[in-house]
């Protein structure tokens, strides 16, 4: 069902245990961990050892050079992994974000201000800040009928392109695929609705559900 009414998601982040995405980069830095920590310890080792022995004088500096290597290697590894993994999730909820563009638009259209331009495709998809400006603005005042019509059949549009993307919020976290799934139900309300204060309360809905997906981290 859908998440009770909360107060405006730019009030208090929404903060929930990332368990699995936490158990994968430690799994990513144990290696780097063990080679630093392995290294650390030898070193001590052959300090406090002196110089004297065949051990201390061949196979030891071996080992720590070893050690350093590795630790070098699997860290470079490891934050290019980390890198590529963020790139991916970037890319993810930007494809997410595009099929709300449409439904965003028409929602800036309506509340633009005399001699305002527009936002920008870049803006509409990225910005988390114009979320919070047309909250603000929807607030303090109402919605015409021919922009609520315009978003109306925006919402009829885009509403069984949200239900596809569900695996792709999926892919990003549980509490992305649980915010996109509130996003794709006040879309459906608001394609439903059949009076003003219906579709104005439902882009209130969208656009807090919307400034809530925008917190989640990735």
């Amino acid at each position: 069902g859908q998440r009770p009414a909360r107060s405006p998601p730019w009030c208090t982040r929404w903060r929930c245990p990332k368990r699995i995405a936490e158990l994968k980069r430690l799994i990513l830095l144990a290696p780097l961990i063990l080679f630093g920590i392995t290294g650390i310890l030898l070193l001590f080792y052959f300090l406090g050892a002196g110089t004297e022995g065949a051990f201390q004088n061949s196979l030891l500096p071996e080992l720590i050079g070893f050690c350093l290597e590795g630790f070098f290697l699997v860290g470079l590894f490891s934050l290019l992994q980390l890198r590529l993994e963020r790139e991916r999730k970037n890319e993810l909820r930007l494809s997410l974000r595009g099929a709300l563009r449409e439904i965003l638009s028409h929602v800036d259209i309506a509340l633009l201000e005399e001699n305002a331009e527009p936002a920008s495709s870049l803006d509409l998809d990225e910005d988390p800040q114009l979320v919070k400006t047309l909250f603000a603005k929807l607030h303090k005042s109402n919605l015409e009928l021919g922009s609520m019509l315009n978003i109306k059949e925006a919402a009829a549009r885009n509403i069984n392109t949200m239900h596809d993307l569900i695996p792709v919020a999926a892919q990003l976290s549980a509490d992305h695929m649980r915010w996109w799934l509130a996003l794709a139900d006040s879309v459906r309300n608001l394609s439903e609705a059949t009076d003003k204060q219906g579709v104005n309360f439902a882009t209130q809905k969208f656009l807090m559900n919307l400034g809530e997906f925008d917190l989640l981290s990735l």
